[in-house]
């Protein structure tokens, strides 16, 4: 039986990420012998979570030694020039790969690496796919892929949280070591396309990671939202702001937030200073998050950027319409079915709010139920077979 190993820096938190990565390593399961090494603390496991005590998965913990303090910062010095330079060209990139990357934490995660005997190792999200790319000659005859999840545009528009441009030529180089880089949509690999007519990344839709629960009844007057309370994310406050315009023309429809994050507090304080407590309710993640879709009427994604946006797919499996941002990855996701707003404009989704009320609902959930279908998790899982 062939070996997998998902490389990820936490599979025991809430997550998306940590969701898909889950479902998809227990369906492997199935066919290979699948390890995940996490940076998670081994006293955070817990496979009740996204049911991972159901497939025979096993889990190795890593954490990187220690790096001198003078080797640390000659690779701080070299890797500050590299991104304030914009250096170009394979070498400069491949000496930023090892000064971000020093050779003490190399040599260790691939000695851990190598302990598996692994025939396929993925790496996931960008920088380890890239770190994974570094080890390669360290990992002779393994085949290495990266499976990015951010989206081209949150990975390296200038506003970006997580790389930025400067690092977009090194990332290209490196993701082109790798025997493959799996993306989310082909949007995205539209996007490396264009930056680079030589790199040619394969494209794999997330599947649907739960099953569904009871199909929504569309009589409950709730909008839903879920997501991970970041930063420039998921539009959380954007959507409160809008949902602030609607309720001055309607009394009747209330809000649910499912999430948990850094910005709550200031969800919250928005919520109070529009005296809105009684109509937007903030609730924690939970395993039983199929109650929430079932309870809801309709759903609403208000994020900036989605890598794929795994929750559009999920609220359609219990039926749900769907009020969306424009982004490329919701409109290939869900085509002329979505109730879409401009990205960013508070006022058009107030008003997208305002027509969600109005539509035929029977249709558009049956028209839900159709789309979910094409995320099937087995019909997924055969594409990634493909490739390992």
């Amino acid at each position: 039986m062939k070996k997998v190993c998902f490389l990820v820096d936490s599979i025991f938190t809430f997550g998306g990420v940590q969701r898909v990565t889950a479902v998809l390593a227990k369906e492997l399961a199935k066919d290979y012998d699948v390890t995940i090494v996490t940076f998670d603390r081994p006293d955070s496991k817990d496979t009740t979570l996204y049911g991972l005590a159901e497939a025979p998965v096993k889990y190795r913990f890593f954490s990187y030694p220690a790096v001198g303090k003078k080797k640390k910062q000659l690779c701080k010095v070299y890797s500050g020039l590299y991104r304030k330079a914009h250096l170009q060209g394979r070498f400069a990139s491949n000496l930023y790969a090892h000064s971000s990357f020093p050779s003490e934490l190399r040599m260790a995660l691939a000695h851990e690496l190598r302990q598996g005997n692994y025939d396929t190792i993925v790496g996931v999200h960008a920088p380890l796919a890239a770190r994974l790319a570094t080890l390669m000659p360290l990992l002779p005859r393994v085949r290495c892929i990266g499976w990015v999840h951010n989206s081209f545009e949150a990975l390296f528009s200038p506003s970006s949280r997580y790389i930025g441009p400067e690092l977009k030529r090194h990332y290209v180089y490196q993701f082109h070591k790798l025997h493959a880089t799996v993306l989310l949509c082909q949007h995205d690999a539209d996007s490396y396309l264009a930056y680079d007519k030589s790199f040619v990344p394969t494209v794999i839709y997330n599947p649907l990671t739960l099953l569904p629960g009871k199909a929504s009844t569309g009589n409950s007057k709730h909008f839903l939202a879920v997501g991970r309370f970041s930063p420039l994310h998921k539009g959380f406050d954007l959507l409160i702001d809008a949902f602030h315009l609607f309720a001055q023309k309607n009394s009747e429809w209330t809000l649910d937030i499912v999430g948990e994050g850094e910005e709550e507090e200031s969800y919250r304080q928005k919520i109070a200073q529009y005296q809105l407590e009684e109509r937007i309710q903030i609730h924690p993640f939970t395993n039983n998050i199929q109650a929430y879709y079932s309870q809801a009427q309709i759903y609403v994604l208000s994020s900036r950027w989605e890598g794929f946006g795994l929750v559009l797919v999920e609220a359609m499996a219990h039926g749900l319409p769907v009020v969306s941002s424009d982004l490329p990855t919701s409109k290939e996701i869900m085509g002329g079915f979505g109730l879409y707003f401009h990205n960013g404009n508070i006022e058009e989704l107030a008003e997208r709010l305002h027509d969600a009320t109005k539509i035929d609902w029977k249709k558009k959930s049956s028209e839900a139920f159709t789309i979910a279908r094409r995320f099937d998790l087995p019909q997924i899982a055969k594409l990634w077979q493909k490739i390992l």
